[in-house]
């Protein structure tokens, strides 16, 4: 009739004293401290959202796709931050940018370009 299990074993999880992680507050605590140490409480930190710096990069590649045809491109005032060395160039231009990788400012001098930083 219960195979094993008593009057009431066979009821839910009674019989191993709940499921999953229950208990470890209370009669698994043992088990918690040794095998489960950082269970509870916080561990490292967020940053808040806005002390967040973020950086809007574009690659050397992608600037005569999105402005073709333009001898000087300012890139702060299209909303970019930094400048990536990325991708081939094979025109002569002028960026303006807040940053920019050493690769880009390599690639777009070799093709008699010039890259101006601003702060």
């Amino acid at each position: 009739m219960t195979h094993g299990r008593g009057k009431k074993g066979g009821r839910g999880a009674g019989l191993r004293g709940g499921r999953g992680n229950a208990g470890l507050g209370k009669h698994r605590t043992m088990y918690m401290q040794k095998y489960m140490p950082d269970h509870f409480g916080r561990h490292g930190f967020t940053r808040h959202a806005l002390k967040k710096e973020k950086t809007v990069t574009i690659n050397v590649g992608q600037l005569e796709e999105k402005y073709p045809k333009q001898k000087s491109i300012d890139l702060t005032k299209e909303g970019y931050t930094k400048l990536l060395g990325g991708g081939s160039i094979n025109a002569t231009i002028t960026v303006k940018v807040a940053e920019a990788s050493e690769k880009a400012i390599e690639k777009i001098q070799a093709h008699g370009g010039e890259v101006t930083i601003e702060e």
